[in-house]
């Protein structure tokens, strides 16, 4: 027999499929479908009474469990809000179950206040809602007449904090923000105070950097500053609570301020006040003073010895003391 290199390929069969369906044979897998889709209805319907069960369970076991009723709040020392003020602003139903609570909705509503710059609110079973505020750090008073708002320190009232963020006094910050200088700016329709938002004012800016300046050169000297204000496009007038009106640049702060320090302290030492001073100028900074009586003595005291007198005799000359530093 001979072998040959060719396939030959196998011709496929081709086969015809008869399906053949009386009503017997449809009706008996309709019979068979209804069947299954039976046994799916119930298997649905214990899961979802299973569901049901489990669902009144939580209900019974939290949400309607007096261990979880709100019976504390534990709310941080701040002063932005007290325990009541709280409740007021969030809403918080003091008859509600911890885990009825929205606690992002609270915190929302803290956040929007422009008094407070963060909030947290946390769930401490079994009965107490955890609240934790930062207040803002207020560093001076805002007055604006052209926008309502006047040159005064009391509850209500335009603060700011370092970050330019104005917002109304609260209660609990009036008694340690009345030490604070209030900072006179004029209005920019283009640049409005907003509460709680930013402010981009220029004048306010370069009045904080002063202010920022003499709180780093000497914090407890802030409560003797009465008021800052921009007076022309190169100076600001610093007002002491004494009524010295000082002038300075719109830099050079540091140096200013010492300066001014020094010659407060010699006045002072002198027996003496400064009416103005202008610490723009290096050396030769101008100064004018004003006399003013000495108060009574409610008590007589021995009068000094010329010996005391000159020993406490100090000099007046301004630059001489300044140069000597």
């Amino acid at each position: 027999m001979k072998r040959t290199s060719k396939v030959h390929k196998r011709q496929r069969a081709k086969v015809l499929q008869v399906r053949i369906i009386t009503p017997r044979i449809a009706w008996i897998g309709f019979l068979r479908f209804l069947g299954r889709l039976t046994k799916l209805a119930l298997l649905l319907a214990a899961l979802s009474a299973v569901g049901y069960g489990i669902k009144r369970g939580v209900e019974h076991v939290v949400y309607q469990n007096p261990d979880f009723q709100l019976g504390f709040i534990d709310l941080n020392p701040n002063t932005a809000l007290d325990e009541g003020q709280l409740v007021e602003i969030a809403r918080i139903p003091l008859d509600s179950n911890l885990f009825d609570l929205d606690f992002a909705e609270i915190e929302k509503s803290l956040k929007e206040r422009p008094e407070i710059a963060s909030a947290t609110v946390e769930r401490h079973l079994p009965d107490t809602l955890r609240v934790r505020l930062t207040a803002r750090i207020p560093c001076a008073w805002i007055a604006c007449p052209e926008e309502n708002l006047p040159a005064q320190r009391r509850p209500g009232a335009m603060l700011v904090d370092p970050d330019g963020i104005p917002y109304p006094c609260p209660e609990l910050q009036y008694t340690t923000a009345t030490h604070l200088p209030i900072i006179i700016v004029p209005s920019i329709p283009e640049k409005p105070i907003r509460t709680g938002k930013p402010l981009t004012h220029p004048e306010l800016k370069r009045c904080l950097r002063l202010l920022a300046a003499a709180a780093k050169d000497d914090p407890a000297s802030i409560p003797e500053i009465d008021t800052i204000q921009q007076t022309n496009a190169w100076s600001l007038a610093l007002t002491t609570r004494g009524q010295t009106v000082a002038t300075f640049g719109l830099g050079d702060h540091d140096r200013q301020i010492s300066d001014l320090r020094a010659a407060l302290h010699h006045a002072r030492e002198s027996q003496y006040s400064i009416a103005t001073i202008n610490l723009i100028p290096k050396e030769n900074i101008p100064v004018t003073t004003r006399s003013e009586a000495a108060p009574p003595r409610a008590i007589p005291i021995q009068e000094p010895t010329p010996g005391e007198l000159r020993e406490e005799r100090r000099t007046r000359d301004l630059d001489t003391l300044l140069n000597r530093r």
